[in-house]
């Protein structure tokens, strides 16, 4: 075994689930023989703790990095600001300078407030929505963190994530009289949230949504819930946790020609830093000062300033146009490969965001003995990727070449029935489920 596996076998020991980020459990990717611990990294090129390296042709960091790891000029940035020194009894200047790039790139918004993390900025932006309307109940639609306002959807039902994180999480620890405060609407079905306004429209003073996840708005899904918040004098929160950035310089909501009324930013934008950002009307933001919303750590000067430079680059590079490119290339790679050994998938996210499923009735197996077999060639890989500026027409056509011997492999043990017997280790565990 590896020196990472070694390490993450005590760290089950020290630490409840074994990591910070469910999404980093080596269960995920394979039971055995995921490398669990970096030692080093640069661009897409990562290296474990016995000195192997490999392509990042996965998930890159859960999306926190838009332009590669250890870019030269965010961290030159994030370097001088370390010699001058990042927390102070004093605020740091570059906040100011971040709020007035933020809402120079979002003309509807004229303030901003900060975090460090996508649920904890989530959480302030419900908390300032409820502070602004004196309405508890939040209709919601996809994925929007751990935190309480948003897990207590399964008080009530179970499967109430079902189609937006996952069906059947555990609300342990959640307080049971937030039982509904929260409702649930898939994206494209302006329907369900509909149904939500007549059984409690009275009571709904908040909506937040992505702009975009897997797929393109349809019949005017955005203008419609817009509408539909005016109508309340509800507010409406994009979460651009995930899609800011990757397909314009800002929020991926600007591409669609519909404003919200606070948008929240995290992830790619400090490009491994810890910076997160709740921007907003001068009417609702200010509805801020209502509540206790305050952190020491949120006046640090590290995530402001590779915010800046990060934004900075992306607009002065087009770096989104590279993000789409390269994704644009990988779709059509696992299209062309899986239709050459009659692999049957298929191909969803946006460009820069992609992933693919494979269409059998428990895909699992198949995905773990992928990320297996990839990760002998060389690649850190699973069904998902997201891509970065560091990635290059290099890394496309390696990592295409490795797909094309392994998806035959795949359709192969599919069509003989015995794919779970050519992986070492055991079937990886899907999603957020319990390690028991």
């Amino acid at each position: 075994m590896s020196k990472g596996h070694d390490l993450y076998q005590k760290a089950k020991k020290l630490i409840p689930t074994g990591t910070q980020l469910l999404s980093k459990r080596p269960e995920r990717f394979l039971l055995e023989g995921w490398p669990s611990y970096f030692d080093h990294i640069k661009g897409v090129e990562v290296t474990d703790l016995d000195g192997n390296t490999y392509t990042d042709m996965s998930i890159n960091c859960v999306g926190s990095y838009i332009l590669g790891a250890a870019d030269p000029d965010v961290d030159s940035a994030v370097q001088e600001a370390i010699t001058k020194g990042t927390m102070s009894t004093l605020n740091c200047p570059e906040e100011v300078e971040l709020a007035e790039l933020l809402t120079e790139l979002h003309p509807w918004a004229d303030m901003a407030r900060y975090a460090r993390s996508g649920g904890e900025a989530l959480a302030i932006a419900v908390r300032i929505a409820r502070a602004h309307t004196g309405r508890d109940h939040v209709a919601f639609c996809g994925y929007h963190g751990w935190h309480d306002w948003y897990i207590a959807a399964q008080l009530a039902s179970p499967d109430a994530l079902s189609g937006h994180l996952r069906a059947g999480l555990d609300p342990a620890g959640v307080p049971k009289a937030l039982k509904g405060t929260v409702s649930s609407f898939h994206y494209n079905k302006i329907e369900e949230l509909e149904e939500i306004i007549k059984r409690d429209g009275k009571n709904i003073g908040t909506i937040v949504m992505e702009p975009i996840r897997n797929f393109e708005p349809e019949d005017n899904f955005l203008q419609k819930v817009r509408i539909i918040a005016d109508d309340l004098g509800a507010v409406l929160i994009f979460d651009e946790v995930s899609a800011g950035f990757r397909l314009t310089t800002g929020g991926a909501h600007l591409l669609y020609d519909v404003n919200p009324d606070m948008a929240v930013f995290a992830k790619g934008m400090g490009n491994g830093y810890p910076i997160a950002a709740i921007i907003g009307t001068e009417d609702v933001m200010s509805s801020a000062g209502k509540s206790f919303i305050s952190s020491t750590n949120w006046t640090e000067r590290i995530g402001p300033v590779a915010a800046i430079a990060v934004i900075k680059k992306h607009r002065k590079k087009k770096v989104h146009e590279h993000l789409i490119r390269m994704g644009t290339q990988v779709q059509e790679g696992w299209k062309k490969a899986a239709s050459q050994c009659g692999l049957p998938i298929e191909v969803d996210g946006m460009k820069p965001m992609s992933h693919f499923s494979i269409e059998t009735e428990n895909p699992q197996p198949a995905y773990t003995l992928f990320t297996q077999e990839m990760l002998g060639r060389g690649f850190l890989a699973s069904n998902q990727f997201y891509a970065t500026y560091a990635h290059t027409e290099g890394h496309i056509s390696s990592y295409l070449e490795a797909v094309q011997e392994v998806f035959p492999i795949i359709s192969d043990a599919l069509k003989k029935g015995d794919i779970e017997e050519r992986i070492s280790g055991g079937v990886a565990i899907a999603g957020f489920k319990k390690m028991t």
